[in-house]
């Protein structure tokens, strides 16, 4: 997989990106130490790059780092992924409530990509407009660090909702609990639409756990910690 040059930021966004699809494929397997001039050269990147894209991943979750020992993928996991899928409901509400109501420009826009959602294909379409769409139903949110909060949950669950589309698929449900947050909003009914957030949430949770319990290995992080 070649990188070619970008201004910094954006190389590292790519750099992680590429980690990331290959820890979801497979191609660095949970519980492996990553050799940093190996995946340097696989990514034909210098080491500086990598070594902030590592430390992104390392923030979300997805790999750890052992002083002296270096980096290593974490294994996905029923027990941190029903502790991290357990903050959202708590905090999305909350920031929609203190956003308020939308205007009906942004109701015709989360109605759009709504739309957008539910004609998606590929995992990583379907996660990034679901992610989409939810932060421009909370973008009038005041409280920037309850949506910083937010925003950090996004990227610690991503990695297990890309594995989970990959192998299940479900841009549907998402789009269907979408579909009754906009419609109570349209309605001018704010605890309503905070109501149907919720429980668009929390819906989520019960399928990607019991996914994550069938699969092999499930609990091999348990194994690795130190």
């Amino acid at each position: 997989m070649h990188i070619g040059t970008r201004q910094r930021a954006s190389l590292v966004d790519e750099v992680a990106d590429a980690i990331r699809g290959l820890i979801l494929d497979g191609s660095l397997e949970a519980g492996a130490r990553i050799n940093e001039v190996h995946l340097a050269e696989r990514l034909s990147v210098s080491r500086t790059p990598l070594r902030e894209a590592m430390g992104r991943l390392v923030a979300e979750g997805a790999i750890r780092a052992r002083p002296r020992h270096g980096h290593y993928v974490k294994a996905m996991t029923a027990d941190e992924f029903q502790q991290l899928y357990a903050i959202r409901p708590l905090l999305d509400p909350e920031a929609l409530r203190l956003a308020g109501l939308p205007d009906r420009t942004r109701l015709a826009r989360l109605a759009k990509l709504n739309d957008e959602l539910l004609e998606a294909r590929g995992p990583e379409d379907i996660v990034s407009l679901d992610d989409a769409w939810h932060r421009m139903l909370l973008a009038d949110c005041p409280n920037r660090e309850l949506t910083a909060l937010i925003e950090s949950m996004m990227l610690r669950t991503r990695r297990y909702e890309l594995a989970y589309m990959r192998e299940v698929g479900a841009a549907q449900q998402a789009a269907c609990g979408h579909g009754a947050v906009i419609f109570q909003l349209g309605a001018g009914h704010l605890d309503g639409a905070c109501n149907a957030l919720r429980q668009n949430l929390v819906a989520a949770l019960p399928p990607i756990m019991a996914w994550l319990n069938a699969r092999p290995g499930s609990t091999l992080e348990r194994t690795m910690r130190t």
